[in-house]
């Protein structure tokens, strides 16, 4: 089992867009749009999405309405609604994201001329002043969209969702009329021990339960000692900068605000702080119930959120009991259901992500300080936008941020980079944790919360500058455990002063990890996000290489089986896939399918089996699934390693030229996917396409005609239909389409013409077998209908009773049928296997004009060719083929008439077989002397056939010499000034020369051949007369006459007929009907008056071709007995 994932390959890189929304910590507009709003009292009323609105920048100036309070700020004033957005021109001082939901009230001030500016009250009753320096028609058109998206946002009933919403906030408890902040900061009256402000609910009043969101640490307390931590100063300081520059969904970002947070955020405030500064609140604000439905729906599919239904779960309780262990609301059932719930439910709703060693550690930190539904937005953000790929399966976003911080350590930090290169010691051994963990698993959790709220606050450039730690003693290392275990120390003193030994008190109480936190933000401050930005652009392509090869070691080492493909082939056909997939991705591989949970939680459909999901085995077990992929898909990979499965276009004018490569379609490559998918899945995994090529690459000419015919038998009973071998041949025809010339073409007439004629020939001689045997064509052919009528009787009848998806042809007559062509038996026996390429193609040499046949067109100057699949003919030529096994190649020329004859045989001709359909020739007039009577033809009158037409053709043909397709070679007599004359007749002299030579040959047999008596002699003619009758009556269900005047032309006189022209003859005759063949035979060689070459020619054939006859259904008894005749043959 092996999962391919092309997501490192298909990464691209961020638009100005979606740069902008990740600036402002906006989510996006369009999948939060399509969540179902759910109402507190638990209606599932949907709210309607947001009216699509343009978005709008305009340059203006920010102030408070507040006098006095802050300077003003320049800056670009962002419409993206449903969101306003803010930031000043150097983007770090000031900055605000809210959404317009939140603006209870918008007016133009009545300020002096030139000048516009507008009035926002917020929902919290902060008043922002914003000044718009653009020019009065840019400034108009803002306010007019402003407008408009502010009516939406109040018809959409966002409005009434704000009020709910801020409830769950601890800063809206922290700034109610209820609560007081005492002056005394250091007084032990006004501090509790963890952190909370004293209140001013008097004894015996009901304490109401709080409705805002907390943490686990409400109950099992914070990390820390809160006197040692100062948490009721930090209330403070917080509660004035809240009041001032609002809360939660209408904060804005001041200078102050950065400081405030690297100084440590309070513990009861530090969950909402993480999600206000990083965007995940605005994502819990428009989705509404959104985790709640993802739990019941686990806990309705399994029963239990401790049952299991994918390898994520399986390993997220592998490490529940690992996470933060020395915490003690993780050594409780609560704290260990809730950190379940959370990462279950995370895994669940993002498949493509699941789960990830370390983010069991990010959850249990983020869950002491946070709900479980603040928690499962604050993971989305996290995983998908401020850590992009650190928790994916492949971690190259991990691996990626390591190369980066190498690079900077070589960059600012020389000589540790160096030193680290001479002693062999990787950086990434310690690094690798810190990034991951972001610093909780290595750090005392009081310092390491406090790394990451700065990194919520500033972004992850905060893990690389604090990374650049304890500089001086990493010089004295010497190997990676001396790296870790000096790190390990380290860490452990970060409480201790960092000058113990300075006079001065103020020196003396600074801790270590103010010390790294002051070098790491002024020294390498220069280490922005857009140094980071630009050195993961510059080394992406090297881990993505790194990762690749890797994945491509470990699926091809994951394999079942590798047949004859072999390990280095099989490497090429991942890499064809790994192209394939990444540019027609697989469908979206979503766990949530099996759920009806879509990837947005709407609860739509998507399609798609999980990489993780398991699968309910027959025996009880479970089991990964392979990645798949589908048709589409694999179009695209078997372009990459098949040649007729892609159209290539070669353009090219006098100086250069190039290809242009496109996914071939057919209805071949869609039977190929089915044919490889044997699990029936509808989809193909790589062991699939490994297992199918290798049945197919490595076969001789027998098994590449099985294969080929198994892939076009879709039922698989061993035989083809009239359908099938139709939709065969149309296979045939689209893997030569771009061949040069006609030959495959030809050869494919051929192939289609001799199978339906074989294939209707055995069904004739079927009938008297009756029901299907090893060639089995359907039902009896003799068997007599209710209707009376024999279906044996009628040869075309019986035909046409078979219908086209009735068994036709078998394994055995396919085999026939292609062996019978020189051009399909090459491609059977080497092309077919040759055009699957798993090495890189090399080019056929084109030619640089339109000539030799080539497939292609001239468009201006430039000539456009189709590349060849097989390539294996360079020229249009029509290469000689092989005769025909059914039925033999004819001449081209077309025949004349005997002279003083009223009547033609014009021969219809084709590629593949000569069929004569002319009148009858007429029989002698009264006028006309009639012909003189011969042996043959008193017996066959003796024996009633005489009245027969065909019959009487037959007597004249005795009379006058037929023509047939031998004839071409010239023998015929023509005229003596013809200066055409053939070159057989100039060899031999003409005619009169040819009747001396056949004479004398006939006289030298009848000299040498004393192998009979003149008693047997005269025996053997009337033998051979009752041999001829029973041919004829034998051959009288024949409807043709073609093989009557055949017979006629074998016993005509030697002076009339060559041998060479009989033996033409008798193979017409031969693949007409071999059991007349067989009878003739007999008849030649008892009739010593034969010529020998005729009968030594036929017995070859018979001897060579014999076993054809048991294919071709004929009486195998009769070639048997045969046999032995031919042995005991006088002539012989």
């Amino acid at each position: 089992m092996s999962t391919i994932s092309t997501q490192v390959r298909n990464f691209k890189e961020p638009t100005k867009d979606q740069l902008l929304y990740a600036f402002f910590s906006i989510p996006d507009v369009s999948s939060s749009s399509s969540q179902e709003g759910h109402r507190k009292d638990g209606s599932n009323e949907k709210s309607s999405p947001p009216v699509d609105f343009d978005k709008m920048e305009i340059s203006a100036v920010l102030t408070l309405g507040e006098q006095g309070v802050e300077d003003a700020y320049a800056g670009k004033l962002h419409l993206i609604p449903p969101y306003l957005s803010f930031t000043s021109l150097d983007r770090k001082s000031v900055r605000f994201t809210m959404p317009l939901s939140t603006v209870r009230r918008v007016e133009r001030l009545n300020a002096r001329a030139g000048v516009y500016a507008l009035s926002l009250i917020t929902w919290h009753s902060s008043k922002i002043i914003v000044q718009l320096t653009s020019l009065r028609p840019t400034a108009d058109a803002f306010c007019v969209l402003l407008r408009d998206a502010l009516k939406a946002e109040l018809q959409r009933g966002q409005m009434k969702v704000v009020k709910g919403f801020v409830r769950t906030c601890y800063s809206e408890t922290l700034l109610s009329p209820s609560l007081s902040v005492t002056t005394a900061d250091t007084s032990p009256a006004t501090e509790r021990g963890d952190g909370d402000l004293v209140s001013d609910i008097k004894d015996g009043q009901e304490i109401l339960e709080p409705e805002y969101h907390g943490g686990l640490g409400l109950k099992f307390k914070f990390p820390g000692d809160p006197r040692k931590l100062r948490e009721a100063s930090k209330i403070k300081l917080w509660t004035t900068y809240l009041k001032t520059h609002g809360r939660n969904l209408t904060l804005l970002r001041y200078p102050q605000c950065t400081r405030l947070v690297q100084v440590g955020l309070p513990n009861r405030l530090r969950g909402e702080m993480w999600e206000t500064l990083c965007g995940s609140l605005y994502l819990r604000y428009n989705n509404p119930g959104v985790y709640d439905d993802v739990v019941r729906q686990i806990q309705e599919k399994t029963g239990t959120l401790h049952g299991k239904t994918n390898t994520s779960f399986e390993d997220i309780e592998k490490d529940l009991h690992r996470s933060l262990p020395e915490y003690a609301g993780y050594q409780s059932e609560e704290g260990i259901s809730a950190l379940r719930r959370v990462l279950q439910a995370y895994s669940f709703r993002n498949p493509d992500v699941g789960y990830c060693q370390a983010m069991n550690i990010l959850a249990a930190a983020i869950l002491i300080y946070m709900s479980e539904e603040q928690a499962f937005w604050l993971l989305e953000v996290l995983c998908d936008r401020l850590l992009p790929g650190y928790y994916s399966p492949t971690m190259h976003g991990t691996l990626l941020d390591q190369r980066v911080f190498e690079s900077l350590v070589a960059r600012h930090l020389p000589e540790i980079h160096d030193h680290f290169q001479s002693v062999d010691v990787q950086l990434s051994v310690a690094s690798l944790p810190w990034f991951l963990s972001l610093y909780i698993n290595s750090m005392p959790m009081i310092f390491a919360f406090r790394i990451v709220d700065c990194f919520f606050c500033m972004g992850p450039k905060v893990l690389f500058q604090v990374g650049y730690i304890n500089a001086e003693k990493l010089l004295l290392v010497q190997d990676d455990g001396g790296f870790l275990s000096l790190m390990r120390e380290y860490f452990s003193t970060l409480d201790d002063s960092a000058h113990p030994t300075s006079p001065s008190p103020r020196t003396r109480a600074i801790t270590c990890f103010q010390h790294l936190l002051l070098i790491s933000f002024r020294e390498f401050s220069s280490i922005t996000s857009e140094v980071i930005l630009a050195e993961r652009r510059k080394l992406r392509n090297d881990v993505v290489n790194m990762i690749e090869s890797f994945a491509k070691r470990s699926a091809v080492r994951n394999l079942r089986t590798f047949g004859r493909v072999g390990k280095e082939r099989a490497g090429f056909v991942y890499d064809a896939l790994y192209k394939a997939m990444c540019e027609e991705p697989p469908p979206e591989l979503a766990n949530a399918s099996s759920y009806g949970l879509s990837k947005d939680g709407s609860g739509g459909e998507m399609t798609g089996l999980a990489t993780g999901t398991l699968v309910q085995m027959a025996d009880g077990q479970q089991e990964k699934v392979e990645t798949r992929i589908g048709l589409k898909t694999f179009r695209i990979f078997l372009s990459e390693i098949v040649t007729w499965a892609r159209n290539e276009k070669v353009i090219f004018n006098g100086f250069q030229q190039r290809v242009d490569r496109q996914v071939a379609e057919h209805e071949l490559i869609d039977r190929l996917f089915y044919f490889w998918d044997t699990s029936c899945r509808g989809s193909l995994s790589f062991q699939d396409l490994v297992s199918g090529l290798d049945g197919v690459m490595f076969n001789d000419l027998m098994e590449s005609i099985e294969w080929f015919f198994n892939l076009h038998d879709k039922d698989k009973d061993g035989y083809l239909t009239k359908d099938e071998v139709l939709t065969l041949s149309e296979s045939l025809l689209f893997i030569f389409r771009h061949e040069i010339g006609d030959t495959y073409l030809g050869a494919v007439s051929r192939f289609m013409s001799n199978a339906f004629e074989y294939g209707d020939a055995l069904l004739d001689a079927g009938h008297e077998r009756g029901a299907r045997d090893d060639h089995g064509f359907g039902e009896r052919r003799g068997q007599q209908r209710e209707d009376g009528a024999d279906l044996g009787s009628d040869p075309q009848k019986c035909a046409a009773e078979i219908g086209n998806n009735q068994p036709y042809l078998n394994l055995a007559t396919f085999r026939m049928v292609v062996l019978a062509d020189e051009i399909l038996e090459s491609f059977f026996e080497t092309d077919l296997a040759a055009s699957f390429r798993l090495e890189p193609i090399v080019d056929l040499e084109l030619p640089t004009h339109a000539s030799g046949g080539l497939l292609g067109k001239t468009i201006g100057k430039h000539q456009v060719v189709c590349r060849p699949a097989i390539g294996r003919y360079t020229r249009a030529e029509e290469p000689r083929a092989r005769e025909s096994l059914l039925s033999p190649v004819p001449s081209k020329s077309i025949f004349g008439s005997p002279s003083g004859g009223s009547s033609t045989l014009a021969p219809s001709i084709s590629s593949s077989t000569l069929t004569i359909e002319p009148p009858l020739p007429p029989l002698p007039h009264d006028d006309q002397p009639a012909p003189e009577s011969t042996p043959l033809s008193a017996a066959l009158s003796s024996a009633g056939l005489a009245t027969m037409p065909h019959l009487q053709a037959v007597n004249v043909a005795f009379l006058e010499r037929t023509p047939f397709a031998i004839d071409d070679a010239g023998d015929e007599d023509g005229d003596d000034d013809d200066d055409d004359d053939s070159e057989l007749d100039r060899v031999h002299g003409g005619d009169e020369d040819d009747d001396q030579v056949m004479d004398e040959v006939d006289a030298f047999l009848e000299a040498n051949d004393s192998g009979l008596s003149e008693a047997d002699k005269q025996v053997a003619r009337g033998m051979s007369i009752s041999c001829v009758i029973c041919c004829w009556v034998l051959h009288a269900r024949s409807h043709t006459v073609h093989n009557h005047i055949v017979l006629t032309g074998l016993f005509a006189p030697c002076a009339t007929r060559r041998p060479c022209q009989r033996q033409a003859d008798v193979s017409h005759l031969w693949m007409d009907d071999p059991a007349l063949y067989i009878y003739m035979y007999f008849t030649i060689i008892i009739n010593p008056s034969f010529p020998r070459q005729i009968w030594s020619w036929m017995e070859r054939t018979l001897w060579l071709r014999g076993a054809e006859l048991r294919e071709r259904d004929c009486s195998w008894e009769m070639w048997t007995h045969l046999l032995a005749l031919v042995t005991c043959s006088p002539r012989r």
